[in-house]
């Protein structure tokens, strides 16, 4: 190797190794900033209590509640709908040009803004529909929202499996959906759960649609299937309002706190269900 070779090698390896370490640091110095500051505001009264207008009071334990109803909701609304998709595009169509259209406009779906989203939800599921302002409405929409997600990680990650699996397993006399089943999509846990994780991630952080759709209510439901039909504030939409409309920044540093816990934990979680799934 030239001289000049291996400058260009030391120079192009210091810039990466720089890049690196800056976007951790990054991280590092947001997470520790939201957390110092979000930490020290977090009491009992603020998790256990619902906000009273009457009483003056603040409380987000009806904004956790509805955004755990909105994630489970949207999950199961849209993770058997975007892999049960991605399956039929990957290992059943036979067109291919309806399955590049169909990925042209998957692509095209998740560059979307997501207020159109919250637009489109309102005139659909709230007005059309009769929904209402609602966890429901909110639900699908984030379901729409996150089904191309889905779909595109998917594919992505059963396009990885190798033909050989299939044609072994069709060989040794199994049928389509058995191989599918028992052989393709245990190869691609990583995708799946990567798109769920990336899902739950747009879903916990999501505001601007579900202003339209589920509202910003505070009022506390613990019945899941009334809560469905009320109007409720995810964590994401109660920082916006606390810190936007009210002032209340250390509340909102509370809540940011609040959300980055609850991702941790939601992810952490899909992640442990991948290895239990492995071993099964």
């Amino acid at each position: 190797m030239s001289q000049k070779r291996k400058i260009q090698n030391v120079v192009i390896r210091g810039v990466i190794w720089f890049c690196v370490i800056l976007t951790v640091l990054l991280l590092v110095a947001l997470i520790g900033y939201i957390m110092v500051r979000g930490l020290s505001s977090i009491s009992w009264q603020l998790l256990s209590t619902a906000r009273s207008a009457l009483a003056g009071t603040i409380g987000i334990l009806p904004n956790i509640i509805y955004t755990i109803y909105l994630v489970l909701t949207t999950l199961v609304i849209a993770l058997p709908l975007g892999i049960g998709g991605a399956i039929y595009l990957t290992e059943y169509a036979k067109n291919k040009r309806l399955v590049e259209i169909i990925e042209f406009a998957t692509e095209t779906l998740t560059g979307i803004p997501s207020i159109i989203y919250g637009l489109v939800g309102m005139l659909f599921f709230v007005q059309g529909l009769g929904l209402r302002t609602s966890i429901a409405s909110g639900a699908l929409t984030l379901a729409v929202m996150t089904l191309p997600t889905i779909v595109r990680t998917t594919q992505e990650a059963l396009k990885t499996v190798p033909d050989s699996y299939r044609e072994g397993s069709v060989g040794l006399g199994a049928s389509k959906w058995h191989t599918i089943r028992t052989i393709v999509l245990p190869c691609t846990l990583d995708g799946v759960v990567g798109g769920a994780i990336l899902a739950i991630g747009k879903i916990v952080g999501e505001s601007a649609a579900l202003i339209y759709t589920a509202g910003t209510g505070y009022n506390l439901v613990t019945n899941f299937f009334r809560a469905l039909q009320t109007s409720g504030g995810s964590l994401s939409v109660a920082l916006y309002v606390y810190v936007q409309e009210q002032g209340e920044f250390d509340v909102g540093f509370a809540i940011a706190a609040i959300l980055m816990i609850l991702v941790l934990i939601i992810n952490s979680s899909a992640k442990l269900a991948k290895r239990k799934l492995k071993k099964v």
